[in-house]
């Protein structure tokens, strides 16, 4: 093949590269995806077709309860976390930022699942300095649990920490694992797509 040939290939091939790449971007946009999310370890992961959040109550570290369903007309990040758990350390503070300059439309029930609850709880939030941000208590695993387990629960602990998005209808629209600043551009980027697409 002469050095002609070789050019017109490179260029037809360019052309078909640009042509796919063009699609793709349309494609996505048709399908109103939302914005790519990604911690250390894992990327945003939608869940299709969407199902309504369980009808559960969560008990709050002041010992009042709330139930999920009465959230709705907000984006509900709700994040499963644990005291002996490093990442959970760095996003905590991450969270009570979003909450305090967010909570407009973003509603954050951060749920820890350690064993011992507000014992282990109230002291590690208070050395932390988050103290605005109320936690709610999973200490039994009623709400969320490994795969692992036989149980039933309404989520999974897929790892921790890790963060489900209930679009403002109380559908569970997708989850990340890992820390995540959710302050960040990207962050605020997914929470406010299903803000929007009420």
């Amino acid at each position: 093949m002469n050095a002609t040939a070789r050019l017109l290939l490179a260029a037809m091939a360019a052309n078909l590269v640009g042509a796919v790449s063009a699609n793709s971007v349309k494609a996505g946009s048709e399908s109103d995806a939302p914005p790519p999310l990604t911690s250390a370890t894992s990327q945003f992961i939608e869940l299709r077709p969407l199902a309504m959040a369980p009808p559960v109550k969560i008990e709050r570290i002041d010992g009042e309860h709330i139930d999920l369903r009465s959230l709705r007309g907000k984006v509900v990040l709700l994040s499963f976390w644990a005291t002996w758990c490093p990442p959970c350390r760095r996003e905590m503070p991450m969270l009570e930022s979003l909450w305090r300059f967010e909570g407009a439309y973003i509603e954050v029930v951060a749920v820890s699942v350690d064993r011992q609850g507000k014992s282990a709880v109230a002291p590690f939030l208070e050395r932390l300095g988050v103290t605005h941000l109320l936690s709610f208590l999973d200490p039994m695993g009623r709400i969320a649990a490994p795969p692992s387990e036989a149980r039933e629960t309404p989520f999974i602990l897929r790892g921790i920490p890790i963060s489900y998005v209930i679009d403002p209808r109380g559908r569970v629209a997708g989850y990340i694992t890992g820390e995540v600043d959710w302050t960040s551009q990207g962050g605020l980027a997914l929470l406010r797509h299903y803000f929007n697409a009420r």
